[in-house]
């Protein structure tokens, strides 16, 4: 350990129940998929009335968690970010990556409703699971800064047209009647940011799939830039 530095343990505060059970296809930033929903659900005694009381009137929260699922440590100094298409490599201090020294990553996620012990969110990039270490209200004059710049995302990812073959979007609206989630929505919001590998090349023949809540999404490339969902099933 070097000299000054010093162990630091935290004990997570809740848990994240999200609509993303794998790490392939989650949007790559939050908010980017608006119909991404999910819920945290808070430990004692963080689940008292007391804990969550002035969060009525906050629309957006900052979350700091734990990437539970992705390496974290010291070999990752460089890393690959997916926006620079997976190849050319940048410090790890200059992206966003899963891959941190130690694995804490942050979000803004819309507040949609507080119930009893748990807190319902929207526009999440969290996995089913993820540790949650604190919780923090998005304040807009502070927090949203217009003169900031990055030149590495100046801005939002180009988005890829998604169609449906007519079984898979009736699968699709049936799912989201039997989940009460807007199953189109999300796998269109997920979908239209290409989630395959950066360096790959898409083939007409080759299908991909991801799953959402309980339910499978197979979907293929008909040429490089669309996107067409083949199947909607339950696992």
């Amino acid at each position: 350990m070097p000299p000054g530095s010093s162990k630091v343990t935290f004990e997570s505060l809740g848990l994240v129940h999200s609509c993303f059970t794998e790490k392939f296809a989650i949007p790559r930033q939050p908010s980017l998929a608006p119909a991404a929903r999910g819920w945290i659900e808070l430990y004692p005694p963080y689940d008292q009335p007391q804990a969550v009381e002035g969060l009525q009137g906050v629309s957006h929260l900052w979350l700091l968690f734990v990437f539970h699922a992705a390496s974290s440590g010291p070999e990752h100094l460089r890393v690959r970010p997916p926006r620079l298409g997976g190849n050319q490599r940048i410090g790890v201090f200059a992206s966003r990556s899963t891959h941190r020294p130690n694995p804490i990553g942050q979000s803004v996620v819309k507040l949609d409703a507080i119930e009893a012990g748990r807190l319902l969110i929207s526009g999440i990039d969290l996995l089913d699971g993820t540790p949650i270490l604190d919780i923090k209200p998005y304040v807009p004059y502070a927090d949203s800064l217009p003169s900031a710049h990055n030149a590495l995302a100046e801005a939002a990812p180009v988005l890829l047209p998604v169609s449906w073959t007519d079984s898979a979007l009736q699968q699709a609206q049936a799912q989201a009647l039997r989940l009460q989630q807007p199953v189109v929505a999300l796998i269109e919001q997920c979908l239209a940011q290409d989630p395959k590998p950066a360096y790959q090349q898409p083939e007409p023949e080759r299908e991909y799939g991801v799953r959402f809540w309980d339910i499978n999404v197979r979907w293929h490339y008909p040429d490089p830039a669309r996107i067409c969902v083949l199947s909607v099933l339950p696992v």
